[in-house]
């Protein structure tokens, strides 16, 4: 089972993708492809989250992927948040750059089998600190939770579940999902 962990910043990714990975070694962990990056992008901009996308994408190619694998973040954050900066800054990102980022976001959640997204909620919050970009992840969130409305990105085979609760209710609602994918 292919399972990638979606949502915008600080939203309790990297802890569902811990506490799972800890529960079950037979899944491999791919950690955020922020980690992955230059650090010499601090602050958000196209170029980053552009590069980001192409890194969550090419490790979910089918041909390099073990049989099991959680995911901290796949290419559908990272399109959301193109799109995001564009609607936050006014700033157009080049057609071609959404246009490719698109398809390439389409191609790669061909081959996950479960995509979890943990959305922004009131009951749910997490602490943000001013240094997140505050108005990006909200505008982020929002987007995000639209994408996957677009039958054309997300396909017809890819299961979507959206996931809300405490850390343990997140924990339970993820093992529920995967255990009964893979029975």
């Amino acid at each position: 089972m292919r399972i990638v962990v979606s949502g915008t910043h600080a939203s309790g990714k990297s802890t569902l993708v811990a506490d799972f990975a800890l529960r079950h070694p037979e899944f491999a962990v791919l950690p955020d492809p922020f980690d992955l990056v230059d650090e010499m992008w601090d602050s958000p901009n196209a170029a980053s989250f552009a590069a980001q996308l192409r890194i969550s994408a090419d490790r979910l190619d089918p041909l390099e992927l073990p049989e099991n694998l959680i995911a901290e973040r796949g290419p559908i954050d990272f399109l959301a948040y193109l799109l995001a900066l564009e609607e936050l800054t006014g700033a157009s990102s080049s057609r071609q750059l959404l246009e490719r980022s698109t398809e390439i976001t389409r191609e790669a959640l061909s081959h996950v089998d479960l995509l979890v997204v943990l959305p922004l909620t009131a009951i749910d919050s997490i602490e943000a600190g001013i240094d997140e970009h505050l108005e990006l992840r909200d505008m982020m969130n929002d987007i995000l939770l639209d994408l996957l409305g677009d039958s054309d990105l997300i396909g017809q085979r890819l299961k979507v579940a959206e996931i809300t609760g405490d850390r343990d209710r997140r924990l339970s609602a993820l093992e529920a999902l995967a255990i009964r994918k893979t029975d």
